[in-house]
């Protein structure tokens, strides 16, 4: 058997009507720095390193549904973003241009969806 080659998962990939516009977004609601910027395609990185957030403008685009039903978009991915104050974190983003979901599983657990549609969890760890 060949031994594992090195792997460095580098980010995520979100494809969207409008890559920059997206961006912005999430360039305001994380603070990230962009470091890469094409026609269709831009790249947010943290500013303590690790795995970034790129964007991918793809015509075709279908918005996704969450929670899944038949014969819709299913949601292939979603962020989890860790806050310290649930409710101020939301009115933020909903500030931003997020929306809030009319589906809130959990207490919690906030459910937003960005302005391409995409779910992204709010959410605040559980007191120990």
């Amino acid at each position: 058997m060949t031994d594992r080659p090195r792997m460095t998962l580098t980010g995520a990939v979100l494809d969207a009507p409008d890559a920059a516009e997206l961006a912005r977004f999430y360039r305001r609601l994380l603070g990230w720095t962009v470091t890469q910027e094409e026609p269709d395609w831009v790249k947010l990185t943290p500013p303590d390193g690790g795995a970034g957030l790129a964007f991918q403008s793809e015509p075709a685009y279908a918005r996704p549904v969450w929670p899944s039903g038949p014969d819709t978009q299913q949601m292939m991915i979603h962020l989890d973003i860790e806050v310290a104050e649930l409710d101020t974190a939301v009115a933020y983003a909903v500030e931003l241009g997020a929306v809030l979901h009319d589906v809130q599983p959990q207490d919690d657990v906030r459910v937003c969806l960005d302005p391409a549609g995409h779910p992204f969890c709010v959410w605040t760890p559980t007191p120990a």
